[in-house]
C-alpha cells in the first residue's frame, strides 16, 4: 500500500510548503487532501480520497459540497435566515374569517384560530398545538398571509360582531380578525399595523421569493431573480414562444375591453343618485335615522314600535332578553322582509323566538348610517357623565336630550322607557340596568372615529346607557318636554 499526501486536487508535489504537506505533525492550514492509492495492479488501482477542513484547533469539520445547488444553498443560508427561526412578534387566539380569496368573495365562516405574527408575515394555525409540531410538513398546511403591500382597517359593516378588523392582501385576500376582548384586539390591530408600516409597499422580486425560499429550490429562485436561467428544454421554449405570441395578439383587445369599462363606470349613477330618481328604494336597515322618519311621516321608526311592542308582549319575563342572541339566519331573514317593505306580523310563527326580535331590534340601530346619539352629540355627553355631581350630572344629560333632533329625541324616549320595563322584571329576566347598559351602550353611542380610545370609549357608553336607565324620569319628565 502507497500513502502520498498532496495539497490540491491532483498533484503530489506542488503544494505552497511542501514540508509541511509531507510532515503530518506540522499540517498547514486550509484544505489538505489524503489519497490512499493500493498499486497492486499497473492497471486497476483502487482509490479513496478524504476532504476535511482543518481547523486552527485541529478539529475536522463538516465538508462542504462544490455542487452548485448546494453552493447556493449554503450561500442563502448565510445570508437570509430562515424563516421558521424570524422572531415571533406576538402571537394568540383571535377570531377569523376569509371572506375573499384572489379578489373572489367567499362565504363568512368564523373559526377560532391561532395567529402568529413574525417579521412580513402571518400564520393562521387551527391551534397552538399545530405551531408546535416538530413536523415541517404539519406546520406548513397552516394559512400563511403575506403582509407586504397589504391594508388593515377597522371594518364594523362587514360584521354584526363587535371589534372587527379587516386585512386585505396584495394579492386580493381578505380576512376578518375579532375578539370580544376590547383591549386584545386593539393591541393586534396595533401590532398589525405597525408589522405593515414597516414593509415595503411593492415588494421587490427578491424579498417575495425570499419570502416563500423554504417552500421552493434556492437555484430556482437566484435564476428567477438576478437572470441566471437554466437552458429552455425546446417544449418550454415552443409554450413561451406561443404564450408570447398570444399576449402580443390579444394586447390592442385588452386595451379595448379596458377603455369599455371604464367609460362604463364612469357612466354609471350612483347609489344616492337611482334612489333620488326612484329606481331604488330606501331601506329601512343601513340608513340615516332622519331619512327612515322621514319616508314613514313619523318620528319614531314603525320597525322600532313593532318590535318593542312585541317584547312587551311576550318577552319581558325572558331569561336573558337582549342578552341571549337569536338565530342570525333568522335574524337577517327578518331584515330583508322589512327591507323590502313586505308586511310584517311579529305574531306569525316563524318569529316565535323573541331573542330574533331583539337581535333584530339591535341591528337595526347597530347598522343606522348615524348612531341613535348622534356623533356631533358623543363628546357632549362623554363630558356631561363625568361630572362628580349628581345632580349636576342629570341637568347635563337632561339638556342633551332635549335638544336632539326630534326623530333621535322621541325614539330615545320610547326605547329607553321600553328598557325601564325590563329592568322593573329584573327578578325574572335577570337583567339590570348594568347589564342593558353593557348591551345597548355601544350600540347607541359610538364616536364618528372610534379607532383611537374605542377601550376608553366603550366605558362611557356604559355609562351614559346605565344612567340615563336609572334617571329615566328625570331625564325624559313629559311634563317638561
Amino acid at each position: 500500500m502507497e500513502k502520498r499526501i498532496s495539497c490540491g486536487a491532483r498533484t503530489s508535489t506542488n503544494c505552497d510548503n511542501p514540508l509541511e504537506a509531507l510532515n503530518p505533525a506540522h499540517p498547514a492550514p486550509g484544505a489538505v487532501q489524503m489519497r490512499i492509492k493500493n498499486a497492486n495492479s499497473h492497471h486497476d488501482r483502487l482509490s479513496q480520497t478524504k476532504s476535511m477542513i482543518l481547523t486552527d484547533a485541529g478539529k475536522v469539520t463538516e465538508p462542504i459540497s462544490r455542487h452548485r445547488r448546494n453552493h447556493s444553498q449554503h450561500v442563502l443560508k448565510d445570508v437570509i435566515p430562515p424563516l421558521e427561526h424570524q422572531m415571533v412578534e406576538k402571537e394568540g387566539y383571535l377570531q377569523k374569517a376569509k371572506i375573499a380569496d384572489g379578489g373572489k368573495k367567499l362565504r363568512k365562516n368564523w373559526s377560532t384560530s391561532w395567529i402568529v405574527l413574525s417579521g412580513p408575515k402571518i400564520e393562521f394555525y387551527k391551534d397552538a398545538k399545530q405551531q408546535a409540531l416538530p413536523n415541517m410538513k404539519a406546520r406548513h398546511k397552516a394559512e400563511c398571509v403575506d403582509l407586504r403591500g397589504a391594508h388593515i382597517e377597522w371594518a364594523k359593516e362587514k360584521s354584526s360582531r363587535k371589534s372587527v378588523f379587516q386585512i386585505t392582501t396584495a394579492s386580493g385576500n381578505e380576512f376578518l380578525l375579532q375578539s370580544d376582548i376590547d383591549f386584545i384586539i386593539l393591541d393586534w390591530f396595533h401590532a398589525i399595523k405597525n408589522a405593515i408600516d414597516r414593509l415595503p409597499k411593492n415588494p421587490s422580486c427578491q424579498s417575495l421569493e425570499l419570502f416563500n425560499l423554504q417552500r421552493s429550490s434556492s437555484t430556482e429562485l437566484l435564476s428567477h431573480c438576478h437572470g441566471d436561467r437554466k437552458e429552455q428544454k425546446p417544449e418550454n421554449r415552443k409554450s413561451f414562444m406561443f404564450r408570447l405570441h398570444h399576449s402580443a395578439s390579444d394586447t390592442s383587445d385588452k386595451n379595448r375591453v379596458k377603455s369599455r369599462l371604464k367609460k362604463f363606470i364612469s357612466r354609471r349613477p350612483s347609489l344616492k343618485t337611482l334612489q333620488e330618481k326612484g329606481l331604488i328604494k330606501d331601506q329601512t336597515f343601513g340608513s340615516h335615522l332622519h331619512t327612515v322618519c322621514e319616508r314613514e311621516h313619523s318620528t319614531v321608526p314603525w320597525f322600532v314600535k313593532q318590535c318593542i311592542e312585541a317584547v312587551e308582549k311576550r318577552g319581558l319575563d325572558v331569561d336573558g332578553i337582549y342578552r341571549v342572541s337569536g338565530n342570525l339566519a333568522t335574524i337577517q331573514k327578518l331584515k330583508f322582509i322589512v327591507n323590502q317593505e313586505e308586511k310584517l306580523n311579529l305574531d306569525d310563527g316563524q318569529w316565535e323566538d323573541i331573542h330574533v326580535v331583539t337581535g333584530a331590534l339591535k341591528m337595526f340601530f347597530r347598522e343606522l348610517s348615524e348612531p341613535l346619539f348622534p356623533y356631533s352629540f358623543f363628546e357632549r355627553f362623554v363630558e356631561a357623565i363625568k361630572k362628580q355631581d349628581h345632580n349636576a350630572k342629570i341637568e347635563a344629560i337632561k339638556s342633551l336630550v332635549k335638544d336632539l333632533p326630534p326623530p333621535n329625541h322621541d325614539t330615545m324616549k320610547i326605547l329607553f322607557g321600553h328598557l325601564t320595563k325590563i329592568v322593573a322584571r329584573a327578578s325574572k329576566n335577570l337583567m339590570s340596568t348594568q347589564s342593558l347598559g353593557i348591551v345597548f351602550g355601544p350600540t347607541l353611542l359610538r364616536a364618528e372615529n372610534e379607532s383611537g380610545n374605542m377601550a376608553i370609549h366603550m366605558v362611557y357608553q356604559n355609562q351614559i346607557a346605565e344612567f340615563m336607565l336609572n334617571e329615566y324620569d328625570k331625564i325624559f319628565n313629559s311634563k317638561e318636554d
